[in-house]
């Protein structure tokens, strides 16, 4: 079992440059392709507090789902949006790892920001 976890897209460069990095320092690391198996609204939570920063600030603000569920506006709960991700995880930044021990999480933009929980 890893000590990480991505939340990776495959079609994504940045999460496929962020997984070679975390290959390239020994990291195995547990890979959930969150477009097949998007996480529940309580994961997106749990993602939020282990980066430090709102929900809100995880969220792909160009993607058309985003512009069509009206998101800049929107002024619903943290539990509210967690549910609207879940069910459209297009809408989540990526990519995400989480460094399970330590319950820590970075976002690869840039991919070397993730070299932070090694």
């Amino acid at each position: 079992m890893s000590d990480f976890t991505i939340y990776h897209n495959p079609r994504c460069s940045k999460s496929r440059q962020t997984l070679a990095l975390l290959e390239e320092h020994g990291v195995q690391a547990n890979i959930v392709e969150y477009l097949k198996n998007p996480p529940s609204a309580t994961t997106l939570l749990a993602l939020s507090k282990a980066l430090a920063i709102p929900l809100a600030d995880m969220l792909r603000t160009k993607e058309d789902e985003y512009k069509a569920l009206g998101l800049k506006t929107f002024s619903g709960s943290d539990q509210e949006l967690a549910e609207l991700v879940a069910q459209h995880p297009k809408l989540l930044e990526r990519p995400i790892v989480v460094s399970e021990d330590r319950q820590h999480a970075r976002i690869g933009r840039p991919p070397e920001s993730v070299l932070e929980l090694l």
